[in-house]
């Protein structure tokens, strides 16, 4: 089994899209890399950046004779990319993606590729930064960081394999899960802390003192709302698509904030002593859990 590809198309040459080409050209795991975006400035930036070789007008242009494809497109428009490509999509040809909900990528595809739905094998890789576009894409941008896999029932042995031989090849550490349970995780740990980010920073805002606000605002302020700097489309996209359990975690949250603003309220600081203590152990925990698995993998 080769993990090399001749020709690889990146549809949506961003952050996510050119991290994947530069790394797959310094593996040497593909031959030709062809950009498909919306904005030619950026698609000029890339060439000019060695991320791609060459520009394709659409995905159906770019599908021809493409041996692997990426999705790297804001999740809303997987259906009409894969309506595009299906026609010219060759027999053999693997298509991947790379967005953070994967029930509406596998509704998609079926949708659209119907009984060759086995050459698409989902992905999403946990690696991204609040800047976008393919002048943010880094050659290590996956390098010791996780990527899953949600395979299809009908994804052969082969095709699955070589998808997870190329992120490894891009220093990925690959694992895989149902759609569904990717979809009920990353709600909680991903797309509700994304929701917080923009939330807070917007109610601060909006605020008639918003200025003295931001002008007093610290190192915990700007690290808690990082990722409000994020593709706004991107994010968008996602928590509509994953809204019906994005909206569970919303509830499960406020019940938690609910808890914390009622001992402040009482003044109960043994409360949130133990809380607070409970809720440091764990993240420490999850630190040294996640700096032993990352150690072991290199």
């Amino acid at each position: 089994m080769s993990a090399r590809f001749e020709r690889v198309a990146i549809i949506g040459v961003g952050l996510i899209g050119g991290s994947f080409a530069l790394a797959l050209k310094a593996a040497g795991a593909c031959g030709s890399v062809i950009g498909v975006g919306r904005n030619p400035d950026n698609l000029a930036r890339a060439r000019a950046l060695g991320v791609i070789d060459a520009e394709a007008s659409d995905a159906g242009e770019a599908a021809e004779g493409a041996d692997l494809i990426l999705l790297a497109a804001p999740v809303a428009q997987t259906p009409q990319i894969l309506r595009a490509l299906a026609p010219r999509l060759a027999p053999r040809a693997l298509v991947t993606d790379a967005g953070s909900t994967k029930r509406d990528a596998v509704a998609a595809a079926r949708g659209a590729l119907g009984a060759r739905v086995a050459q698409f094998v989902p992905g999403h890789p946990i690696a991204g930064a609040e800047a976008s576009g393919v002048a943010a894409a880094r050659v290590d941008l996956f390098r010791g960081e996780r990527v899953v896999l949600t395979p299809l029932e009908e994804n052969g042995a082969e095709a699955v394999a070589r998808i997870e031989a190329l992120w490894t090849l891009c220093g990925a550490r690959v694992s895989s899960m149902t759609p569904e349970a990717h979809d009920a995780v990353f709600a909680a740990v991903s797309h509700l802390p994304h929701l917080l980010a923009y939330a807070l920073v917007h109610a601060f805002a909006e605020r008639d003192d918003h200025g003295q606000l931001f002008d007093n605002a610290g190192a915990g302020f700007r690290d808690f709302t990082r990722i409000a700097s994020s593709h706004p489309e991107m994010w968008r996209d996602i928590c509509l698509a994953n809204r019906d359990l994005l909206v569970a975690e919303c509830l499960r949250y406020r019940e938690a904030l609910d808890a914390l603003r009622a001992m402040v309220e009482r003044g109960d600081g043994a409360g949130l002593e133990r809380l607070f203590a409970a809720a440091r152990d764990a993240r420490n925990a999850w630190l040294q859990g996640a700096a032993r698995e990352a150690g072991g993998s290199r």
